[in-house]
């Protein structure tokens, strides 16, 4: 039972996709970091210690996605990480580049003149269309695909294997962005199927620490093999010369430990808390965007009809509850969402809220804000601002 009502003062934490709550055991290997004295640079004693303790974490990290250790570079974080591809994949070689419609503003921003790839009403990339694209520059070098694993705002899981197999018909390099994926392993889910299956042996991965419960400021760039790749941060030479600047070991180590333990979650019962929840939403009018789709087990994207976002914002959280209305990375402003807009919906793309569970929130936490919710949204009704004649998607 929940212990205290949720306030203000003491508000009820459902943003996950924004960063998860540290892991304990992540905290664990931060702290161990931050105890070790030296550079792992240096070739002196408490140096070479760092070194060691930096490789360890760069082979766990890498063998997760059965790379080896060489290929994986550490950056400050997913942004990074997903800039440093487009550079290295795409602009420094003279590559044209096609995007996703939804994907997220590290890669869009990365690749302002992109080519935009279609996405259906349930967030999925129209893989017709990407081929079609494709084929236009199959006398070229190849194009970079940039695709993200899973929706940060939906948790719609893009068909990776579908779009892996096209990239190697035309001789395209895949980009994928799986900051939102990496740290929510099932093993049946589509990404983890697609990693298991080999279908991403050629493509680059990006990461990000604390999307996994890790602490943030560490992320990493995955290549499909060691391989030079011009860097944006040339800097004293780190990371093979590919990533300049010290590492930061204590963060590093943190997002190593963090991703074993998000592998051992119980990852289905946040499904069940995710799908209990969506229906308590839907029955107070909300409509669930991607829902017959297969998505991230904890993220739950809710459209309340003629509602703007900003609005249920702030009713949340007055009764406190910390929710988004889509990415953390837009300097705190609430704006219409670029992804519910590729999906066609409108001007529904400015009425819909996140709702992302944590890895360690507890079912009646699920069930407290679903009441919430519900007083929100009769609220509301009262009021003559919520419609009720959409279709569920």
């Amino acid at each position: 039972m929940l212990h205290a009502p949720p306030s203000q003062h003491n508000p009820l934490y459902l943003d996950a996709n924004a960063t998860e709550p540290l892991r304990p055991i992540a905290q664990q290997a931060l702290n161990e970091g931050l105890a070790q004295l030296g550079n792992p640079a240096s070739v002196h004693t408490a140096g070479r210690k760092a070194r060691v303790m930096l490789e360890q974490a760069r082979k766990q990290l890498a063998g997760t996605f059965g790379r080896e250790a060489d290929s994986f570079v550490f950056t400050s974080g997913g942004t990074e990480a997903n800039t440093l591809a487009v550079h290295g994949f795409g602009h420094a070689i003279g590559r044209p580049i096609l995007i996703g419609a939804t994907e997220h503003d590290a890669i869009r921003k990365a690749a302002p003149g992109a080519c935009v790839i279609p996405v259906d009403q349930n967030g999925l990339i129209e893989c017709a269309a990407l081929e079609t694209q494709l084929a236009s520059h199959a006398a070229e070098a190849g194009a970079l695909v940039c695709i993200m694993a899973a929706n940060n705002e939906t948790g719609v899981y893009a068909p990776l294997e579908d779009i892996a197999a096209l990239c190697r018909q035309y001789g395209a390099h895949l980009h994928i962005d799986a900051v939102q994926a990496a740290g929510r392993m099932s093993g049946t889910d589509p990404f983890s199927q697609a990693v298991a299956s080999g279908a991403l042996v050629g493509a680059s991965l990006a990461l990000s620490a604390h999307k996994m419960g890790g602490v943030m400021g560490a992320g990493a760039l995955l290549l499909p093999e060691d391989r030079p790749l011009p860097p944006l941060l040339p800097g004293g030479g780190q990371e093979r010369g590919r990533r300049g600047g010290t590492p930061a070991l204590a963060a590093h180590l943190s997002m190593a430990a963090a991703l074993v333990e998000s592998q051992q979650q119980e990852w289905s019962r946040l499904q069940i808390l995710r799908d209990e929840l969506e229906a308590i939403c839907c029955h107070a009018g909300a409509v669930i965007m991607g829902r017959d789709v297969p998505r991230l087990p904890n993220t739950v994207s809710a459209l309340l009809p003629g509602v703007a976002a900003q609005m249920q914002l702030m009713a949340l959280d007055i009764e406190g509850y910390c929710v988004s209305a889509g990415s953390a990375c837009s300097s705190g402003k609430v704006a219409r969402s670029h992804v519910l807009e590729a999906m066609g919906q409108g001007e529904g793309a400015g009425q819909a809220i996140r709702i992302s569970l944590p890895w360690n929130v507890q079912a009646e936490h699920v069930r407290a804000f679903g009441q919430a919710y519900s007083r929100m949204a009769q609220r509301f009704a009262e009021r003559g601002l919520l419609q009720n004649n959409r279709t569920t998607s």
